[in-house]
């Protein structure tokens, strides 16, 4: 492996770079705020630039790495201690639920190349969907309307309208 030219690799651009400081300094007004303070989370996840609907719930115990990389639709929500690793874009619809403790990873590295340079992959989540407890959503994933991941499954293929999928990897058990 090639550390070192993956280490000089320019990822990010300077306005990107001010903007994941800023936020990473505002982000403990996020983080400390007392839970029933929603829209206060909300204003301040679209003062960083997110899309999001009307309604949404989001833990204060949530991580959003990138504000701007997020669009979520409205009457959504985020459980606490959710993970949203949104190098790429990671547009979740409307009337979704994200469990707690799930990792939704819209980032990796390209193994092939030696230098692993960094990929920013997007996710898609559709309306009615239903990411269960403590699951890991890769890169490049699309989880089409009402489908559902079971708790703790791994998601590395899309998962089509309204199947339920269970395990690692997750497979399809049922559907909606």
């Amino acid at each position: 492996m090639d550390i070192e030219s993956n280490r000089k690799a320019r990822k990010w651009t300077r306005k990107e770079l001010a903007g994941r400081a800023l936020w990473t300094l505002c982000s403990p007004l996020f983080r400390w705020s007392p839970r029933p303070l929603w829209g206060w989370r909300r204003f301040l996840l679209r003062l960083f630039g997110a899309k999001v609907g009307k309604g949404v719930h989001f833990t204060p115990s949530c991580r959003v790495f990138i504000p701007w990389n997020l669009e979520i639709g409205s009457w959504s929500s985020v459980g606490f201690e959710t993970i949203i690793y949104n190098l790429g874009e990671i547009t979740i619809g409307e009337h979704v639920t994200i469990s707690q403790r799930s990792h939704l990873c819209a980032g990796s590295h390209d193994f092939r190349d030696d230098s692993m340079p960094l990929i920013k992959a997007n996710i898609t989540i559709e309306d009615g969907a239903w990411v269960c407890a403590d699951t890991f959503v890769g890169p490049n994933i699309l989880i089409e309307k009402k489908g559902i991941v079971g708790a703790r499954a791994v998601v590395t293929k899309d998962v089509k309208a309204g199947n339920v999928v269970a395990g690692n990897p997750a497979k399809v058990i049922g559907h909606r």
